[in-house]
């Protein structure tokens, strides 16, 4: 997948209208908190036009941390969204993940977009979002491996504080 660095990099700038998601995903794969197993493109034609990341972050649970997964970021190439792709990449790397044994995923994203899946607000689920980020749109997904005791505020790693 490094070959295609340059234009996942393109996709998400695109994507979002600036570098900041950009620079995240590089900054959380040179991080110990990568999953490369969990990062998935799109392709059409040999050019990449849809990119999924995922990491692990932590919850900060009474009985110690638990690590979780965090969806971040999730872009599609402008010219080639509501075509299906995001769809396609979500629940590819939700089964992934699940396969893998995560159980929890965690994701701060559109209130219409992330409950198609199976994500509820992480407050339903006793899962609060780390400062300064809102409740109304971080959402949670239980996967098989789910444990009821996961409860607590997510901490996400430090490349997503651009550190």
């Amino acid at each position: 997948m490094a070959t295609d660095r340059s234009q996942i990099f393109e996709v998400e700038r695109a994507a979002f209208g600036q570098i900041d998601e950009a620079q995240l995903v590089e900054r959380v794969l040179a991080s110990p908190q990568a999953v490369p197993e969990l990062e998935f493109v799109a392709d059409e034609g040999g050019g990449v036009v849809g990119h999924l990341l995922f990491s692990h972050a932590s919850v900060l649970a009474l009985n110690g941390p638990r690590q979780v997964l965090a969806l971040a970021p999730l872009a599609v190439r402008p010219d080639r969204q509501r075509r299906g792709i995001g769809i396609a990449l979500t629940e590819a790397g939700l089964a992934a993940a699940d396969e893998l044994g995560e159980p929890l995923v965690v994701v701060l994203g559109h209130q219409t977009y992330y409950p198609r899946f199976g994500f509820v607000r992480s407050d339903e689920l006793g899962i609060t979002p780390p400062p300064d980020y809102p409740q109304s749109d971080f959402f949670a997904l239980p996967l098989s491996s789910y444990e009821p005791s996961i409860r607590g505020q997510v901490a996400y790693p430090p490349a997503f504080d651009g550190s």
